[in-house]
């Protein structure tokens, strides 16, 4: 910015505001214009002209001092109280050295970084420490019975994970030596890209975003201050997990570097099948035989729980096959420490073989209930023949 530029320029044209705006409305006539003409919203090419335009007219009327300033020089040179060497006029008119009213104006890219880094969330310098790096997260996979599932378990789990070197520490140089500062970033791990009037931080090239440089790598991680390695963490599977549900464990996954956090850890559980409970939510399902004297006369019927014992379901006469019932407080583990419900669905079971006995006995039931027809009501409603 010269100072020729402050007789050039209108600035308060530039932003679109008259030149008794307050600062809020400069403010906001700033951010309206950078929004529609920042390159990476606009392709137009002569938008990244006009942006830097805007850019330079808000440095100076969106600061109170340069403002101040900036009108003055405009009033006084409107004034004709002062003439650049060369630039003509008539009498009375002298050169001035206006270094002293120009030297507070600064550049461009002053005042700049706060809005536009609210505005794109890519503003902030350059003076900061690179951070630490998170340790990489780890995904592993575990099989649990069907009762470890509802109860819950602690597993170990042998895991490979990525952390520092055993032989460098961590810092990737060869032992005896030590990393040096990077000349380029000097340490902070980034560097500034000029960006159409403002600067945008990206990893260093020749640290690769680290903030030291190594001259002479560890031959057993090549410089890079990472190694295989192992460890055992026991996992807690929570009560009521589910069958393919996956479940995080914050910080249990690969260490971090420089003062990072730890990754975590990730477990998906496979969950096995039981050979007579199946499951529903916060319920468990169970199918329960009965014999065709029990669901027609009723009965009291010993039924299965998880974990050993049973309970006693009152089974009515006329119970018809597929029925269910409900056994409060015998379900899954819920995440506040009730449990859902065991549903018990009757299935008639009808004898493979039958002796005389038998046979006759059935034989007397059918002459005895043959008024009754199970289908008449279905072959009314579909308009066949009974």
């Amino acid at each position: 910015m010269s100072q020729q530029d402050w007789v050039d320029k209108d600035y308060y044209k530039d932003l679109g505001v008259s030149k008794t705006a307050d600062g809020a409305d400069i403010k906001k006539a700033y951010r309206k214009l950078a929004r529609e003409l920042h390159p990476d919203a606009n392709p137009d090419p002569k938008a990244e002209e006009k942006f830097k335009a805007v850019s330079e007219a808000y440095d100076v009327v969106g600061d109170p001092e340069k403002r101040k300033e900036y009108d003055e020089f405009r009033e006084a040179v409107g004034s004709g109280g002062f003439r650049f060497p060369g630039s003509g006029g008539g009498g009375g008119s002298y050169s001035a050295d206006l270094g002293d009213l120009f030297g507070r104006a600064g550049s461009a890219a002053g005042g700049f970084g706060d809005v536009f880094g609210g505005l794109f969330n890519r503003g902030g310098g350059s003076s900061q420490r690179t951070r630490g790096r998170r340790g990489q997260d780890i995904e592993s996979e575990v099989n649990i019975s069907f009762t470890e599932a509802l109860d819950g378990v602690t597993l170990p789990l042998r895991l490979s994970t990525e952390g520092a070197c055993g032989v460098c520490h961590g810092t990737g140089a060869k032992a005896g030596t030590t990393p040096r500062v990077c000349p380029t970033c000097e340490g902070t791990g980034q560097t500034m890209r000029n960006a159409g009037g403002f600067a945008l931080p990206e990893p260093c090239d020749e640290c690769l975003g680290r903030g030291l440089v190594v001259d002479d790598p560890c031959m057993t991680c090549y410089g890079s201050g990472r190694a295989q390695s192992t460890k055992t963490v026991n996992a807690r599977i929570p009560a009521g997990v589910k069958g393919e549900q996956r479940i995080r464990l914050k910080g249990k996954g690969g260490p971090g570097e420089g003062g990072g956090s730890d990754g975590d850890l990730y477990i998906v559980v496979h969950v096995d099948k039981h050979p007579v409970f199946t499951r529903e939510g916060d319920n468990l399902e169970l199918v329960l035989p009965v014999t065709f004297d029990e669901a027609a006369l009723g009965a009291h019927v010993k039924v299965p729980v998880l974990g050993g014992g049973t309970v006693t379901l009152n089974v009515p006469p006329g119970t018809a096959n597929g029925r269910t019932f409900r056994v409060r407080g015998r379900g899954a583990t819920r995440r506040d420490g009730t449990k859902g419900d065991l549903l018990v669905t009757v299935r008639v079971a009808v004898p493979p073989n039958l002796n005389d006995a038998g046979r006759e006995a059935l034989k007397a039931y059918r002459d005895a209930t043959g008024d009754h027809n199970p289908r008449a009501d279905l072959m009314t409603q579909a308009g066949g023949a009974t």
